[in-house]
């Protein structure tokens, strides 16, 4: 019963601006984390950036200082504001959450590509 719906993704031009949002909605108690994972092609799924129930972050190495993760607690949404794209951040990107039940839900995926 719980769905998380990804937006915000597209073609972008290398430096630009690029924000994902992810909405969770369904029978969820609490939210222990949220989370962005991306995947390109012949490649494995990566941790981009996470957010704990106590607003603690981390990132990626390869994403500091460039993306910034968020969460509406009220509206059950994370945001990924990513800045200064690169093409190497072309990738299908996952939102993750983790409820206080331990049960793990993913989205659909959304598409970034960041053209040269």
């Amino acid at each position: 019963q719980v769905q998380l719906v990804e937006s915000g993704g597209g073609l972008v031009q290398t430096g630009g601006p690029l924000r994902l949002s992810c909405a969770a909605s369904g029978s969820i108690f609490s939210i222990n984390a949220m989370g962005w994972y991306r995947q390109a092609p012949g490649k494995q799924r990566e941790l981009v950036a996470l957010i704990s129930s106590g607003g603690s972050t981390n990132y990626a190495d390869s994403v500091k200082g460039r993306f910034t993760i968020s969460r509406d607690n009220a509206k059950n949404t994370v945001y990924l504001q990513m800045n200064s794209l690169k093409p190497e951040d072309t990738a299908v990107y996952y939102c993750n959450i983790v409820t206080s039940g331990m049960r793990s839900y993913w989205g659909q995926g959304t598409q970034v590509t960041v053209s040269s």
